[in-house]
């Protein structure tokens, strides 16, 4: 009898430890405490929309007295993830950008575990069948156009993670309704593992990626976490996806190169990369070095299982200046 208590009392300490470790690992690798909500001038709302027989849900952050005929910012998350998580991610930066400059963000929610981007590889399926993002993001912005009055020459998208990849699908296959879009850790799918139809010329692109993410590589190959997790296909080199957007906008010149070194007040290094010539269209992109998957911003720090996570640049500071200088189309 003593044996057996003996043996149930180590078998339960091996229990505790084990969840202990757990814990410990969840705390170190998965938990980051929340960012401050801001002050913000105006209201966040919730709706739904039918298409194609699903119900689409959205938030739409609209700022005090924002006036008629302001751009409209839609704003994609990650795999398995909703706009709530992916407004908090960016530490509600789009927020406070639009009191300071006077637009509008939505945060829509996909249907299916991943966005329907050009990849073959995914989850993209609710209801049995196969949904057509494309046409849901299209259909949102002409009933917010409609609603509200905004300028459907000043309408853009950015994303992150699965959302960066839609964002290039909106580029490709959605440019009339899209001026410019950004893919923040997302490159183009290979060949092999592409499956949009894009138009003659795209819009203006930004790709916003860090050199050490664990996710989508950015020299290009697999993406995936761990092999296991989150498998989207193989990808093309972050620098050969800004490639492929310049050539489908005809632009030929060489990039223009900045980079920012790291110093005493800025702590993190990165390169912008600049294709341009004299149509209205552009290309940039955005290497963070050392940076993992995820949008850096001053205000929330990711999980270390995604990499490093910089706290600067201010990734949606410079998405919105990319936004703010396009010219509209002729």
């Amino acid at each position: 009898m003593k044996k057996a208590l003996r043996f149930l009392r180590y078998l339960l300490f091996c229990l505790l430890g084990l969840i202990l470790m757990i814990g410990g690992l969840f705390a170190y690798f998965i938990y980051t405490p929340d960012p401050q909500i801001p002050e913000l001038s105006g209201a966040l709302t919730k709706a739904t929309m039918q298409v194609d027989g699903l119900t689409r849900t959205f938030r739409t952050y609209l700022p005090k007295g924002l006036a008629k005929g302001a751009p409209l910012l839609l704003v994609l998350h990650g795999s398995g993830q909703n706009g709530a998580q992916i407004r908090l991610e960016t530490g509600y930066e789009f927020d406070r950008l639009a009191d300071q400059y006077g637009f509008a963000v939505v945060y829509p929610n996909a249907k299916s575990f991943d966005w329907n981007d050009c990849s073959k590889v995914g989850d993209f399926s609710a209801d049995g069948r196969e949904v057509d993002d494309v046409k849901f993001l299209e259909v949102l912005v002409d009933s917010l156009i409609a609603e509200h009055g905004f300028d459907q020459s000043r309408v853009f998208a950015t994303g992150v993670s699965s959302g960066g990849f839609m964002s290039m699908r909106l580029a490709l296959e959605s440019s009339k309704r899209f001026r410019a879009v950004a893919a923040v850790s997302a490159n183009v799918p290979v060949t092999d593992n592409f499956k949009c139809k894009p138009a003659n010329l795209t819009t203006s692109v930004l790709i916003m990626n860090g050199t050490k993410d664990p996710l989508v590589p950015y020299a290009g190959g697999d993406s995936s976490l761990f092999g296991l997790f989150y498998k989207g296909g193989h990808v093309r080199s972050s620098l050969d996806s800004a490639i492929f957007f310049a050539e489908m906008n005809k632009i030929s010149n060489a990039p223009a190169m900045d980079s920012t070194p790291m110093t005493t007040q800025n702590k993190q290094q990165f390169e912008r990369r600049l294709w341009k010539n004299d149509s209205v269209l552009e290309v940039e992109l955005v290497s963070i070095f050392d940076g993992g998957h995820g949008m850096p911003q001053p205000y929330w720090k990711r999980p270390r299982l995604l990499g490093p996570s910089p706290m600067a640049p201010n990734g949606p500071a410079i998405i919105w200046d990319f936004f703010a200088r396009q010219r509209p189309f002729l």
